[in-house]
């Protein structure tokens, strides 16, 4: 969905573990550079390693479309185990929120993955054509890595 606040677009994914394991390992800042080794992601101030609480922050440096971006998110919201929301503070985006639930159905924690971006420019065609397909590739991807790191966490189970 692509309108004046930017592009909105969700993810779900369902792993066999408890709900806190995934929750736990999504504020993880080493799964998360895990999950990126491709776009060579690093932290490079704030919380750089370890786990990310409410109210700090983390400045990213990658390489994106062949330009090195960097980026500062910060949690802006957090309920232990069913919802947290890292939001941009300094960086490329207009708007970057990413709002993180968590939900039990079963034996299976469902993952919601939120997404609003705004670009600075030429939001109207970069968003829905360039933009959202390539950070839903980038969520995915994470969301990968999350899914072995709970299975392994689990026992060895994964949905």
């Amino acid at each position: 969905m692509t309108g004046p606040s930017g592009t909105t677009f969700t993810e779900v994914t369902r792993v066999a573990c408890a709900p806190e394991v995934l929750f736990d390992l999504s504020l993880s800042i080493d799964a998360h550079l895990d999950s990126m080794r491709r776009s060579r992601e690093r932290a490079v101030a704030g919380v750089t390693s370890g786990t990310i609480r409410l109210g700090e922050s983390v400045t990213w440096r990658a390489r994106h479309f062949g330009v090195m971006w960097t980026m500062t998110s910060q949690i802006t919201a957090l309920e232990r185990p069913r919802r947290f929301v890292d939001e941009q503070v300094r960086g490329p985006f207009r708007v970057f929120r990413h709002e993180h639930r968590f939900e039990r159905d079963g034996v299976v924690t469902v993952m919601t993955d939120t997404v609003t971006l705004r670009s600075p420019l030429l939001g109207v065609i970069v968003e829905p054509l360039l933009l959202r397909p390539y950070m839903q590739r980038l969520i995915r991807t994470r969301n990968a890595v999350l899914v072995r790191k709970a299975a392994a966490a689990s026992g060895g189970r994964a949905a």
